[in-house]
């Protein structure tokens, strides 16, 4: 069985996360995926503490398996959240959206383990040094929030940085994809679009079909101006919003146009008026399955390579 010591300090049978995404990241997906051997995580987005409270009791009465929430750092909810989480003595916390350190002391304090999302070496290093359990060293490949840097160049520079376990993260959907980033030395993987055509998933069927549908050119990458760059799928709103970031509109007027995008498209479905954040990777998606067998047939295929690398390289001495 592929195992890394990841999945001893997590308490999960796979080295697969995840990825917190807001509305989606729900007690029935988190249970699922935590179910099918792998490490569940409840999306809190900018949702007020009492949703995601919900969410943490639903996850109980599902699974007694370990489970994540997602604390979003620009949340205007952020405090209430981190209590949230330690009132509820959440096993794992993960961090997106900037630098988690100020609350490290009481997450640490109320015995959670702690792995921030990070898309630079730099805050990697400093996050280790404050006593974080891990690192989601996240490439530019991924959806929703990026950086600049591509999954394959920031892994094995984040991995030699650290000496804490390092999840890679942007650009994974399948066996081949958990294999590669095991050799740059990570010690698993997070991802997100793949997982959003599972069964248990939420959102509206109209936007599994448009990933399910899409290609490798599908993509692209908004915000650029506001100083948080999303990756979504190509519509009628992300052409919009590119036109408005070229014209130089103003930040209020951009922040006002996209305000309620992101529901409108991953949960009411409007595929060409909404957000509808997803990696580069939805050209490998080409189906709705159980979170479970996704994650049983990332295990297997990455370990038939692993064993036909072995036996190749038996033959090439």
């Amino acid at each position: 069985m592929l195992k890394t010591p990841l999945c001893s300090i997590l308490g999960i049978d796979y080295p697969i996360i995840q990825g917190g995404m807001v509305y989606l990241g729900t007690a029935d997906l988190v249970s699922a995926v935590s179910e099918g051997g792998g490490l569940g995580v409840i999306g809190s987005g900018s949702l007020p503490a009492d949703w995601v409270r919900e969410q943490i009791l639903l996850v109980r009465t599902k699974t007694d398996k370990p489970f994540a929430v997602n604390v979003m750092l620009m949340s205007p909810f952020v405090e209430d959240i981190v209590d949230l989480v330690c009132e509820e003595r959440v096993p794992i916390v993960t961090t997106g959206g900037g630098n988690p350190g100020i609350y490290i002391p009481k997450l640490k304090g109320a015995g959670i383990k702690i792995i921030p999302v990070v898309a630079i070496t730099a805050l990697a290093k400093r996050l280790e040094r404050q006593g974080v359990d891990a690192i989601v060293a996240e490439g530019t490949e991924s959806g929703g929030h990026v950086g600049d840097s591509t999954t394959l160049a920031l892994v094995p520079q984040v991995v030699d940085a650290v000496n804490i376990p390092v999840v890679a993260a942007g650009g994974f959907a399948d066996g081949r994809g958990l294999a590669a980033a095991l050799a740059l030395g990570a010690q698993g993987v997070q991802m997100g679009t793949r997982f959003i055509c599972s069964d248990e998933c939420i959102a509206h069927p109209k936007f599994k079909e448009k990933i399910i549908t899409a290609g490798d050119h599908d993509t692209a990458v908004t915000g650029g101006s506001l100083g948080h760059p999303v990756r979504c799928l190509k519509n009628r709103l992300s052409r919009q919003f590119l036109a408005m970031e070229k014209e130089g509109v103003s930040s209020e007027e951009l922040q006002q146009f996209g305000t309620g995008k992101l529901y409108a498209g991953v949960i009411d479905g409007d595929v060409e008026n909404g957000s509808l954040m997803a990696g580069q990777i939805v050209g490998l998606v080409r189906d709705i399955k159980p979170a479970k067998h996704i994650i049983e047939e990332m295990v297997s295929e990455a370990e038939a390579i692993f064993a036909k690398l072995a036996a190749n390289t038996n033959n090439w001495r």
